[in-house]
C-alpha cells in the first residue's frame, strides 16, 4: 500500500506519534516505519519533520522532560521546604511508575544536547528553586540536586522494573527514603 503525505503532520504530531508507541509498546519500538505507520504516511515522508530517528529520540525525550517539569512545578507550587522536597521525590517516583517507558527514554544528561539543554535545564531550575529555602546554591545545590535524583530514580526504576519482590510495602519503603533524605538537607537557623 502506498502512502502520501499526510496534510497537517508537523514535527510536533511525529513527536506525539512516537509517545504513542512509547507507551503502548516500550522504547524499543520506537522505529521510523512505525511512527510513518502511525501517521499514515512512507517513511521518507517523515524526513520533513526529522532528521534521523536519533534525532526523533532526542525530540521525544525533550517531550518528556517539560512534562516532567510541568508536573514537578506544579508538585512545588505552594510549599517549601521539607514539604517542596516531599512532594518533589514522591511526584518523581510517581512519574517513573506511571510512564517507565516515557522516564526511560530521557537523556541521562539533558543538559548537554542542543535538543534537550533548555527542557534539562528548566527541570534542574525546579530542584534548585526548592533548595534555595535551605540555603543551597551554586555547587551545593547541584550536589544535591544529583543525590535527591539518583535516590529517586534508583528506586522508582527498580520499583518500574518489579525489582522489589518482598512483600513489604514499597510505599513504606519510601517514605523512609524520603525522610532518609530530607534529614540529610541543612537546617537553616531559626
Amino acid at each position: 500500500m502506498k502512502r502520501s503525505h499526510r496534510a497537517g503532520l508537523s514535527t510536533a504530531a511525529v513527536v506525539e506519534a512516537a509517545l504513542a508507541i512509547v507507551d503502548e509498546q516500550g522504547a524499543d519500538a520506537l522505529t521510523l516505519a512505525n511512527v510513518a505507520q502511525r501517521t499514515g504516511v512512507a517513511a521518507p515522508s517523515l524526513y520533513k519533520h526529522v532528521g534521523s530517528l536519533a534525532e526523533l529520540r532526542t525530540l521525544v525525550g525533550a517531550r518528556v522532560l517539560e512534562e516532567m517539569t510541568e508536573r514537578f512545578t506544579h508538585a512545588a507550587l505552594g510549599r517549601s521546604g521539607d514539604d517542596a522536597v516531599a512532594a518533589l521525590m514522591h511526584t518523581y517516583r510517581a512519574y517513573v511508575t506511571e510512564h517507565p517507558a516515557r522516564y526511560a527514554i530521557t537523556p541521562a544528561d539533558a543538559l548537554h544536547h542542543p535538543h534537550t539543554a533548555a527542557a534539562g535545564t528548566r527541570l534542574l531550575e525546579v530542584f534548585l528553586a526548592v533548595l534555595r529555602g535551605y540555603g543551597l546554591t551554586d555547587s551545593a545545590a547541584i550536589h544535591t540536586t544529583r543525590c535527591l535524583r539518583a535516590v529517586v530514580h534508583g528506586f522508582a526504576s527498580l520499583e518500574a522494573a518489579g525489582g522489589f519482590g518482598l512483600p513489604e510495602d514499597l510505599d513504606e519503603t519510601y517514605e523512609h527514603l524520603v525522610r532518609a533524605s530530607i534529614a540529610s538537607l541543612p537546617r537553616r537557623p531559626a
